[in-house]
């Protein structure tokens, strides 16, 4: 297995992102579409990493509106995860490509939020549903006094702004519950599970909905005890 940090920059180098990436927001959107006709999982999400050189090409907005067209998949259900250096790289040419992809519905997510260098001033021009903060600060939360701080500064400024605020990288409960004090509701990490193939995925949240059906039922504490 190779991870996304080694092969990316050199899909990036030798310009095969562009195929990649159209082939991973393919993939993507077929599997909402897939997903709308089945009563437990319509009301799933994907969030798809994009990569500043797609962003940066003229035709962005043409192949995301072109990949929706053809797999029929409801843009609402689709989020986009662009880096803060990847939006800063052209702050103009981003903010009009997002603004136009948010018209379709299609939700934008800023990830691995602290780790670039944009200012204030541009992070309010973006056309945000999301801040994603990086697994760096999550990861020290618990033991360094300053990446607690920075986290709870994060948080603060993604509710400030009316934006959902999402923690990377949460693997300990205690993790989870000081970021919650702090005011953050979502997280994401092996706390919850290990990334799954798609079949592994349909079944535990299957089994999820079963579980929420079971406790739901009158006399269902008693049953499962």
């Amino acid at each position: 297995m190779i991870p996304p940090l080694e092969f990316i920059p050199l899909a990036e180098e030798c310009s095969l992102i562009f195929e990649l990436g159209r082939w991973v927001l393919d993939t993507a959107c077929l599997q909402l579409a897939e997903w709308a006709k089945h009563p437990e999982m319509k009301d799933l999400t994907i969030s798809v990493n994009v990569s500043a050189r797609q962003v940066l090409r003229s035709d962005f907005v043409e192949v995301v509106w072109q990949v929706l067209r053809d797999s029929r998949a409801n843009p609402r259900k689709l989020k986009l995860e662009i880096t803060e250096s990847s939006a800063m790289q052209n702050i103009d040419d981003t903010v009009s490509k997002m603004t136009a992809l948010r018209v379709l519905g299609i939700g934008f997510s800023l990830d691995d939020f602290g780790t670039g260098y944009s200012s204030l001033s541009h992070l309010k021009r973006l056309p945000l549903e999301e801040l994603k903060i990086d697994r760096s600060f999550v990861s020290d939360v618990l033991t360094d006094a300053r990446g607690a701080s920075i986290t709870k500064t994060l948080v603060a400024l993604g509710l400030d702004l009316n934006l959902l605020v999402t923690a990377e990288g949460v693997e300990t409960e205690e993790q989870r519950e000081l970021l919650e004090k702090q005011g953050c509701m979502l997280y994401q990490g092996y706390l919850f599970g290990p990334a799954m193939t798609r079949s592994k995925f349909e079944a535990f949240v299957a089994a999820s909905c079963d579980r929420v059906a079971a406790e739901n039922t009158p006399g269902a504490k008693a049953l499962m005890v």
